[in-house]
């Protein structure tokens, strides 16, 4: 098979899945046949420590469309999901998790949605959860956090289930904790079509979760960062050379008009008291100093900008199957 009659390429993160992968396996490859697509399933073993890669070495064996890579250890779903992005070789890329609460009978409709409706990435809603309140709660306070600083307004930017067109995987790097802020990424790199589908979420049949709450607290983080790269990551100049000029100039304002004053009392004959005896001239000094750091900080970004940023992870592949 040729890597243009790939159609669908499905993207598949996990830690310690064994339990799920047969069964996911054979419901994507049933999908698949139904509707005649060519396909590759690549299976992205995030370090586990069960026998997940065995059985994801055994299905690549059954089956010549899946695949597989294996970490070393466990470096995350981002790492994982930006390691399957540049392996994938369809031109519609669909991600799910392995827990089998993502359907893969969603796959026809949302391959039409990016083929047929032109959009450049479908995100998954879960409307409807199977999950505990105290994880639910949390998830709509993160989700309307996100719209709000980003201003892509999807209801669920925690759904694994999402589909993209090729350009869009190709043209993107993600690190951290930032698979939540793909939609984010992806429209400030110029792939605005962005569109939402209702998706079935299913009650976990084996195992458990492998996030805890601390996934927001990270997240929120990672959503600061790709604020602050997105406005100023090519730009730094435009932030810290600003606040930098601000803060020496209003510094060296107050330490001319308190020279100043002095000045003029001595003139007039009027009571004065020494420079370095008023609280203010130490903060005029701070802000001085603190503005040339803000300054300097922004020109070194500046020259870091010019230098060429590599899009391969430092990921270490410990094995492939089917690849």
């Amino acid at each position: 098979m040729t890597d243009q009659a790939i159609q669908i390429s499905v993207v598949i993160p996990l830690y310690n899945e064994e339990e799920s992968l047969p069964e996911l396996c054979e419901w994507i490859a049933r999908v698949m046949d139904e509707n005649h697509y060519t396909y590759e399933v690549l299976f992205m073993d995030d370090g586990s420590k069960d026998r997940s890669w065995e059985v994801i070495q055994r299905l690549s064996r059954e089956n010549a469309n899946v695949r597989g890579i294996s970490f070393v250890r466990n470096y995350g779903k981002t790492a994982a999901l930006q390691t399957g992005f540049q392996a994938a070789k369809g031109n519609v890329v669909i991600t799910m998790d392995a827990d089998l609460q993502d359907s893969p009978d969603e796959i026809p409709e949302l391959y039409n949605m990016i083929v047929n409706d032109r959009y450049d990435l479908i995100s998954g809603w879960k409307k409807k959860r199977y999950d505990p309140i105290t994880k639910t709660i949390p998830t709509k306070l993160f989700n309307a956090a996100t719209r709000s600083i980003s201003g892509v307004y999807l209801h669920d930017f925690n759904c694994g289930l999402k589909a993209y067109r090729r350009e869009v995987v190709k043209n993107i790097t993600i690190y951290g904790e930032m698979h939540r802020y793909i939609p984010v990424i992806a429209k400030w790199n110029g792939f605005a079509k962005i569109g939402e589908k209702v998706v079935q979420h299913r009650a976990r049949k084996y195992g458990y979760t492998k996030f805890g709450l601390e996934r927001f607290i990270f997240g929120f983080l990672d959503l600061l960062s790709i604020a602050f790269v997105n406005k100023f990551g090519r730009r730094p100049m435009h932030l810290f050379g600003s606040l930098g000029t601000l803060m020496f100039f209003l510094g060296s304002l107050i330490a001319v008009w308190l020279i100043g004053k002095k000045i003029y009392n001595i003139y007039n004959l009027l009571p004065y008291r020494n420079v370095t005896e008023n609280p203010l001239f130490f903060l005029a000094l701070v802000a001085i100093m603190v503005g040339s750091q803000l300054f300097l900080a922004g020109f070194l970004g500046e020259l870091f900008v010019k230098q060429s940023v590599s899009k391969t992870g430092d990921y270490t592949v410990a094995d492939k199957a089917g690849l």
